[in-house]
């Protein structure tokens, strides 16, 4: 049986780019969600950084405009609803690639993270 795996990117990173091509090298089942497109549901958010063992914060791209922009800080005291809420609201904030194999999940930075999920 083939495993799924399932990456959360966008198609325009390299890092994206660069796991996808490893999953595609180890005869996966492929389902891409392109985030920016279709971001994921609260639910499915919150799930995600539960496999990933993070809490939302954890998985914010600081170095985006838009962080900066919505005057957002790693440090402010918001609950993990409430990031959950802004990453939601701001797709384009939440850390790339993510990928789900088998109830595990990792993000793709460096893309060979992805190995340590594959057939395990």
């Amino acid at each position: 049986m083939t495993e799924t795996a399932t990456i959360y990117h966008n198609p325009r990173c390299s890092k994206s780019r660069n796991t996808l091509n490893i999953l595609q090298e180890h005869d996966l089942e492929i389902r891409e969600v392109r985030y920016l497109d279709t971001p994921p549901s609260k639910e499915e958010l919150k799930q995600l950084c539960d496999l990933l063992n993070k809490k939302p914060v954890e998985i914010i791209r600081t170095g985006e405009t838009l962080f900066k922009e919505l005057g957002l800080d790693k440090n402010d005291d918001r609950s993990d609803d409430e990031w959950l809420n802004i990453l939601i609201n701001n797709p384009k904030l939440i850390e790339r690639p993510i990928v789900k194999i088998n109830g595990k999940a990792v993000i793709g930075r460096p893309p060979e993270n992805v190995l340590s999920i594959i057939n395990s």
